[in-house]
């Protein structure tokens, strides 16, 4: 089956996310998700990268990620290239790569910088693009990985450097438009000095919610530095009352929408308001913010799940 036929499958508005809202703040077995009052955890950055490593250890065959090949049809963005362009991708938290191999296979052109907080991983990603290049060498050239943990680090300089940034911006009288992606007659690598000039896109794949709360607005303005402008970044993360959340039980609850997994990994649970003042707080414009509400099958249990997820498009302003 092709992934045009996968994609054709795929449906964001099974139901209607108000009304699971209702259904859940009505059950007071479940007053726990919603209550406001302060809770904390102690963990260190450093723990949580090493709980996310060991994670990506246990499950380094690759079976328990499968391809995301529905963001073809959520992000179109990602299919489409200038002529004689190559845009550039950051994938922040790349994984075992199951977010950007199908955008690699669709898209012959896109240059992908992947990152992840472990060293591992990335050679778990690695090895599983080049199962998957079936020989050709360009497909495994476009995909690029470095160790980063953007919310403690931030993005390394040969990314986008000061100098760089602002040699760009000297130069939008040189910039034309196609597509909603800003392109410079001639943006390639060896008109800077100290960078690759920044990316075209960012995507934050099911990647902030694994980081504490306090740390995200960091994460966003790491984002915004190394795009360029009229960049956008493309989010999916988990949404207030996905199947997920309800799962937790009380004492897993680390704070408001924030839960920690018994092998120290966490997860937060976004609405809109939390998505958008994040974004815009660190100069975005919101192009597209809504939840998906999609009711999964588990066919050997026979059970209807009703999962909730934020997505999301923002972008940096084209004259920042």
């Amino acid at each position: 089956m092709s992934s045009e036929t996968k994609a054709a499958e795929y449906f964001c508005k099974d139901f209607e996310w108000e009304q699971l809202r209702s259904e859940i703040e009505s059950n007071p077995s479940l007053c726990h998700h919603f209550d406001s009052s302060s809770s904390s955890s102690s963990q260190s950055p450093q723990s949580d990268v090493q709980a996310w490593k060991q994670f990506h250890i246990r499950h380094s065959s690759g079976k328990f990620f499968k391809e995301r090949r529905y963001l073809l049809k959520e992000f179109p963005q990602l299919l489409s290239s200038p002529a004689n362009y190559n845009p550039r991708l950051l994938e922040v938290g790349c994984g075992n790569g199951s977010t950007v191999l199908p955008i690699l296979r669709e898209n012959k052109d896109v240059i992908v910088y992947a990152c992840d907080c472990s060293d591992e991983t990335l050679d778990r990603a690695k090895e599983i693009i080049n199962v998957n290049a079936n020989g050709d060498e360009s497909f495994k050239h476009r995909f690029r990985t470095f160790c980063c943990d953007v919310s403690t680090n931030g993005f390394p300089n040969w990314l986008a450097c000061n100098p760089c940034r602002e040699n760009y911006l000297q130069k939008q009288s040189d910039v034309k438009e196609d597509n909603g992606l800003n392109v410079k007659e001639s943006c390639s690598s060896e008109g800077f000095d100290c960078c690759v000039g920044g990316v075209d896109f960012v995507t934050l794949i099911f990647t902030l919610s694994a980081v504490p709360l306090e740390r995200m607005p960091r994460s966003i303005k790491e984002c915004f530095s190394v795009l360029k402008p009229g960049g956008m970044v493309l989010f999916r993360d988990y949404g207030l009352y996905d199947m997920t959340m309800l799962r937790f039980e009380p004492d897993k609850r680390v704070g408001f929408r924030e839960y920690m997994r018994s092998d120290g990994t966490r997860s937060y649970f976004f609405c809109l308001n939390t998505v958008r003042n994040l974004f815009l707080g660190a100069g975005f414009i919101e192009l597209e913010l809504d939840y998906c509400c999609v009711k999964s099958v588990n066919r050997k249990k026979g059970k209807s799940m009703q999962r909730v997820w934020v997505h999301g498009k923002f972008q940096k302003p084209a004259l920042w």
